[in-house]
């Protein structure tokens, strides 16, 4: 793989307020940021029900969430991955803006793929991958006039 690959699209029963594209641009500045030349990276907007059956068979968690990723390269090679965003929990959960929220989650699956983790509960926020998802998340949208 000497090329980047982003695409993002919406499954059965999905809507989304903002355009693919938008989607497709954060990941790309991620890995921008990242330093990242050579990817493959899906991100697919999904129904609750469709979250929620991922949720459980991967994560043997119940309920729908808000973003999934799935890692698929070897140790070492370029990053290829799939990111599933539960689009009605995206919606549930914006503070604020749903289209920043939905470019936040973007954002998390990619910083997944590449290799960050975060700790669950308290922790989660002032962690390393946290802080550097946010610092993506405002340089994207000040790129985008947003």
């Amino acid at each position: 793989m000497s090329e980047r690959t982003i695409a993002a699209e919406l499954g059965e029963g999905a809507s989304l307020p903002i355009p693919l594209e938008d989607v497709e641009r954060a990941v790309a500045a991620v890995l921008d940021a990242e330093g990242v030349a050579a990817a493959e990276l899906s991100v697919a907007f999904v129904s609750d029900e469709e979250i929620a059956a991922l949720n459980e068979r991967f994560l043997s968690h119940e309920g729908p969430t808000d973003v999934i990723s799935f890692p698929l390269h070897l140790p070492g090679g370029p990053p290829l991955g799939d990111i599933y965003i539960g689009a009605e929990q995206a919606v549930r959960q914006a503070p604020g803006d749903v289209r920043e929220e939905i470019l936040r989650l973007a954002i998390h699956g990619t910083l997944h793929i590449l290799g960050y983790e975060h700790p669950e509960g308290a922790d989660r926020e002032g962690s390393p991958m946290y802080l550097r998802q946010e610092e993506l998340l405002a340089a994207f949208l000040a790129s985008r006039g947003a």
